[in-house]
């Protein structure tokens, strides 16, 4: 798999007294990009809340390079970076017309919906997201 890329214009709303992108919300694009990932990969968090299953966020990190603003049209992409286990690690990029605004990742683990306990990823996802790891373009 390679990378997963979404666009997004930027909203008003996203944005502090400063005119730029509030530092939390590159979190939020994270996760947008993170969504569409495992959708590529053929699954949904609703279909995982179906089996039992949640990826919480055990990390979260951004390294903020040059501000995003308002109207801006963003490419965010992302890939699999890590995966062993009951956890797994999304890089992500920000861009803006091929210039790097932010880069960052999250790492998830897999828990029990019931138990809210740890618990080793289900093979056909744990593949899937192996075969991203092998083939994310860095």
């Amino acid at each position: 798999m390679e990378k997963s890329r979404i666009s997004y214009r930027v909203p008003y709303a996203d944005t502090d007294q400063m005119g730029v992108v509030y530092y939390a919300n590159y979190f939020v694009y994270f996760e947008r990009l993170r969504n569409e990932l495992l959708r590529d990969l053929g699954y949904s968090y609703g279909e995982m809340e179906v089996q039992g299953l949640q990826l919480p966020v055990i990390e979260a990190h951004c390294d903020y390079k040059l501000p995003v603003r308002y109207d801006d049209l963003i490419e965010i992409t992302g890939w699999v970076a890590e995966c062993h286990g009951a956890k797994f690690k999304v890089s992500c990029e920000i861009h803006r017309d091929g210039e790097l605004l932010a880069s960052g990742h999250t790492i998830h683990v897999c828990v029990t919906i019931a138990t809210r306990k740890p618990r080793r990823l289900p093979p056909e996802l744990a593949d899937q997201l192996m075969d991203g790891v092998r083939g994310a373009v860095h």
